[in-house]
């Protein structure tokens, strides 16, 4: 089983990609949380994340209050037990600063969320097919 965490202030994206995921038969649990400060409480497991999983890839907006998805990658990819989590940003922004920033902050992939609600579900179910069944994940304890 895979464990997605998907970092995303957007109620409607959340929802449209946990349909497109239970109507596309794969084998991963989705875990959603709604800024950068409540994925690092669960990447750290506080509360009311003491029992989340570690993801084997993650999802992340980059617009959310809070923590912005810059703020968390940085932060991410500075924890020596966390930086090998792929992360695939999924972000209405289809600025080449924000694309050269994500890549020059190891993010492992940059898309931008089409607004068809059929080209979003293609994309979601196409993400998680890659990184669940082609991708080679490392082991998470």
């Amino acid at each position: 089983m895979i464990n997605v965490l998907m970092v995303d202030d957007d109620a409607g994206d959340t929802l449209m990609a946990k349909e497109a995921l239970e109507g596309a038969d794969l084998p991963l649990t989705l875990h959603i949380t709604h800024d950068g400060l409540d994925a690092v409480s669960f990447l750290q497991n506080e509360a009311p994340y003491e029992s989340a999983p570690k993801p084997d890839f993650i999802l992340l907006d980059l617009n959310m209050p809070r923590m912005t998805g810059h703020e968390f990658l940085d932060w991410l990819k500075s924890q020596d037990n966390l930086r090998s989590i792929p992360v695939i940003i999924l972000t209405t922004s289809d600025s080449a600063q924000d694309i050269e920033a994500c890549y020059n902050k190891n993010a492992n992939c940059y898309i931008t969320k089409p607004v068809d609600l059929e080209d979003f579900t293609k994309i979601i179910i196409d993400t998680h097919r890659f990184w669940a069944n082609t991708a080679k994940l490392p082991r998470r304890k």
